[in-house]
């Protein structure tokens, strides 16, 4: 990472360094929470979790070279040199603005309710052609996720493509204080963590508190097909530059499903048009490729390299992952779940070859209209036609009530738990079956994944 020393970093947070004096010009060469990601010469900060405290693993950290660490309280006999601070989570926090206040490097910060990380991953494939770049690794998007990925930035990135997720009011202002982006993508406005923000509306309100910590010449990029995004028309003191099929400054025409093999289409930017070819599955896709466009073309990229980028974009694992085996096909979309992504999932599914087989499991925090969320997505499951239904979890049994309520031919089962539900699964599933396998992280349905590559 750049040059950054201990007498800087006790400053940054307003700690109390403590240790040989002649320690605190040297320089860290990173900074990690997770002990088990020690490098010589990295700062260790030992935030407290539901089941493990950090400060537990300082003298495993010098052993592995560690420089210095973090503490909330006075380390007796300590290998090395510490940092006393109040909460390390805050410490965290504060030494990433720091740092993130001496970089030259751009800052693209992404938002919304659904697509966040697939969004991430077409920018990062986009920008790559041009340019070296640091890119949040998996969901690494929240108060810990997002200054740790601000402090794996190195000499050598040219720019950063940083993921922003939230769950309530506040939350988005603290990011936006440490990340700074010079530019801001989001990508919906949807029916995520209504629990704490309510509705749509103050999804909206929460998302784009991100506006007031942007710098002075950010460029914004919106969702123009989104009703509520497509009312904001001042983002950082700039009019936001809209994207979408419905003739956005960038919009696609032409647009060809492929399947599960993707889409191509005719992309439409003020610099001219070219053909797309996006080798992932799903509508939702397009929208992630013009939001990439527009920040590659911001970024000095041309058309034909912006192409070339979506071309060689691919998924993570967990995000709509598509794994062939065992005669199967499986559609990995496990790692979490809302109405909106549910929905864009089943109609992934329903190109797949074959039987066509979901199993969908709970979704959390949608507040009291949850049950009504859950029908709506056993509705639109058999809607799209697909043959069988897996509801699970007890949410689900709206989703259930949903599913059979739309009477379409759907071969529909509910199970109250994901133990209780595999056998089945496992003895109906055969070679040449396409299978969705979706819910929120806490149903662990990339178990469910596990059971059918493995068997």
């Amino acid at each position: 990472m750049e040059h950054m020393t201990l007498e800087e970093i006790a400053a940054a947070c307003g700690g109390t360094y403590v240790g040989q004096e002649e320690k605190k010009a040297q320089s860290i060469k990173g900074a990690v929470a997770d002990s088990r990601e020690i490098k010589e010469g990295y700062l260790f900060i030992p935030v407290k979790g539901e089941r493990v405290d950090g400060h537990d693993f300082i003298p495993k950290v010098f052993a592995q070279g560690a420089l210095a660490t973090l503490t909330e309280h006075s380390l007796e006999a300590c290998q090395g040199p510490y940092i006393l601070v109040e909460s390390c989570l805050l410490a965290l926090k504060q030494i990433a603005a720091y740092y993130r206040s001496r970089l030259s490097i751009p800052i693209i910060g992404i938002t919304g309710s659904v697509g966040k990380t697939s969004t991430k991953e077409m920018i990062a494939s986009v920008l790559s052609v041009k340019y070296k770049v640091l890119k949040t690794l998996g969901n690494f998007n929240n108060e810990i996720g997002l200054p740790l990925t601000i402090l794996r930035i190195q000499k050598e990135h040219e720019v950063a493509v940083i993921e922003m997720g939230i769950s309530e009011f506040g939350e988005m202002h603290r990011l936006g204080e440490i990340a700074r982006p010079d530019i801001c993508v989001i990508t919906n406005i949807g029916t995520c963590h209504l629990e704490n923000l309510g509705d749509r509306d103050g999804v909206l309100r929460a998302k784009t508190e991100v506006f007031d910590h942007l710098s002075d010449e950010a460029s914004v990029f919106l969702n123009g097909d989104d009703d509520k995004l497509v009312t904001v028309t001042q983002a950082g003191g700039n009019a936001p530059v809209f994207y979408g099929m419905c003739r956005q400054e960038i919009f696609i025409s032409q647009a060809e499903n492929l399947g599960l093999k993707g889409s191509r289409a005719r992309l439409h930017t003020p610099q001219g048009e070219t053909d797309i070819m996006i080798p992932i599955p799903g509508s939702h896709n397009l929208y992630n490729a013009m939001a990439a466009a527009g920040v590659g073309l911001k970024l000095g990229l041309s058309l034909e390299e912006v192409a070339e980028g979506i071309s060689n974009a691919k998924t993570i694992q967990g995000r709509s992952n598509i794994i062939e085996a065992n005669g199967l096909v499986v559609i990995d979309d496990c790692y979490n779940a809302n109405p909106m992504s549910m929905k864009a999932s089943l109609d992934v599914l329903k190109y797949g070859l074959g039987r066509t087989i979901a199993v969908l499991g709970d979704m959390g925090e949608l507040g009291k209209e949850e049950g009504r969320h859950h029908y709506e997505v056993g509705a639109h499951a058999v809607s799209s036609g697909i043959d069988v239904l897996f509801c699970v979890g007890e949410l689900s049994k709206e989703m259930e009530r949903g599913a059979r309520e739309a009477a379409g031919n759907t071969q529909i089962y509910y199970y109250p738990s994901r133990e209780e539900m595999l056998p089945h699964l496992m003895d109906m599933v055969q070679k040449g079956d396409t299978i969705l396998i979706k819910a929120s992280h806490f149903m662990n349905f990339s178990e469910v994944v596990k059971q059918l590559l493995t068997a």
